[in-house]
């Protein structure tokens, strides 16, 4: 047996599922995990000596590669002088400032630890400052594990929402209305019948957890309007976009100012981060300075700020994300052509850092699009590229990241790999 497969057995006893995130179990596209050990640079090694190019990048935060060396010195100088205080610490005032001055809708920010704490905290400030209860979320997008998030729609884009998840009681779902992404006329007949009850629309302006699906032209200004027109605050959950698709985030890429945004991700250099934030007169409603509750025992700790700073600090050289979304570029057109040599039915979104893999004929730019694509054929894919060294986030609904040490030497050998995986599936 394999150190792999002897990990995962130990691990199915301990742990649901044998992991401590869903996704990781490779349920989606079958088999087992591989067991990380180490990385470097676009790289993860396993438990059994195996190399992979790495296009998952732990889910987005390793923008510049794995374990870069200006990234561990931060930490390990950092580390030295304690993990966590409970009190204050000068780096997180350092990442205040760094925050408030890149994102253009950003004046003040609370850091707390993930991405899903960030979108609870929005969501929840949201309705303290409206004083409504009702939360608008979308087909496809994923805010994390909170409650009111895990809610599909019912049999339509206008019905109240039903619990996709046991544990989510019905009375909170049924404050969350779910739209279809992308579909102009079902947002503007949502705020025209319910507009007045609405507290709040969290959207990823680029969805990035069913593949990727990029908005339509002035769909997010759309929603910005809709949003002012009725007194509902628009938030961008920016946790996998923020410093991925512009030195901004996806409101600086669009010129969408939202009321509120989240963060996660590449601001915590590869460390457990989240962070909230926008116009000063709502976030000043947060505890202390306000009545609304958030409080966190590791929020802003030394450690983790001091990998964000050091990420963000490589991000704003010069060309950075042109050289970025060059090599994204070069990845995506290069598997076009490789399917298309092998005459397989494929498609590539792609914006900057961020790419998505879908076995279809046909555009891809609604969750329901993105559903129809042939997910059977991506798990043969995926098994196809990891046995020849690459790995690809294991489901046919997530989103794929490049980093700047994938080089051109790396995604010539991906497409090498490509290559020999589409040909293979007949």
């Amino acid at each position: 047996m394999s150190r792999n497969a002897e990990l995962f057995a130990a691990a199915r006893t301990l742990m649901p599922g044998g992991v401590n995130s869903p996704v990781r179990a490779f349920k989606s596209v079958g088999g087992e995990p591989f067991f990380a050990v180490r990385a470097e640079g676009p790289y993860l090694f396993d438990a059994d000596g195996r190399r992979y190019i790495d296009y998952v990048g732990s889910w987005g935060p390793m923008i510049l590669g794995h374990a870069h060396a200006r990234v561990l010195d931060a930490v390990l100088r950092t580390a030295v002088d304690g993990l966590s205080f409970g009190v204050p610490n000068p780096l997180e005032v350092t990442m205040a400032e760094r925050l408030i001055e890149r994102v253009p809708g950003l004046e003040m920010v609370r850091m707390v630890n993930s991405g899903t704490e960030a979108t609870m905290a929005a969501v929840r400030l949201a309705r303290g400052y409206t004083q409504r209860s009702r939360l608008v979320k979308f087909e496809g997008c994923y805010h994390g594990h909170g409650d009111a998030f895990l809610v599909k729609a019912g049999s339509g884009a206008l019905t109240l929402g039903v619990p996709n998840s046991p544990g989510v009681p019905a009375a909170l779902a049924d404050l969350t209305l779910t739209l279809p992404f992308n579909d102009f006329d079902a947002a503007t007949q949502l705020f025209a019948q319910q507009g007045a009850d609405i507290a709040c629309v969290i959207v990823e302006p680029i969805i990035g957890n069913a593949n990727l699906i990029l908005p339509r032209s002035g769909y997010l200004q759309h929603l910005r309007e809709l949003c002012t027109r009725h007194g509902a605050l628009l938030i961008f959950d920016e946790v996998m976009t923020g410093f991925r698709v512009a030195a901004g985030g996806a409101q600086d890429l669009y010129g969408i100012r939202p009321d509120l945004s989240t963060f996660g991700k590449i601001i915590g250099g590869g460390m457990p981060v989240g962070a909230y934030g926008g116009r000063r007169e709502i976030m000043q409603l947060i505890a202390p300075s306000g009545p609304v509750y958030q409080a966190g025992t590791l929020s802003g700790n030394p450690v983790a700020m001091a990998a964000g700073l050091a990420t963000l600090d490589l991000l704003a050289e010069p060309g950075f994300y042109t050289r970025l979304e060059a090599r994204t570029q070069r990845l995506c057109d290069g598997l076009e052509a490789a399917a298309a040599a092998a005459g397989v039915a494929f498609r590539c979104n792609r914006v900057c850092g961020m790419f998505g893999l879908f076995f279809t004929s046909h555009p891809v730019e609604t969750y329901a699009q993105a559903m129809a694509s042939d997910s059977a054929r991506f798990n043969r894919f995926f098994h196809a590229m990891l046995d020849r060294g690459v790995y690809f986030a294991p489901s046919a609904f997530e989103a794929g990241f490049v980093s700047i040490a994938h080089d051109d030497a790396v995604i010539d050998a991906t497409l090498d790999a490509a290559r020999a995986a589409f040909a293979s599936l007949g």
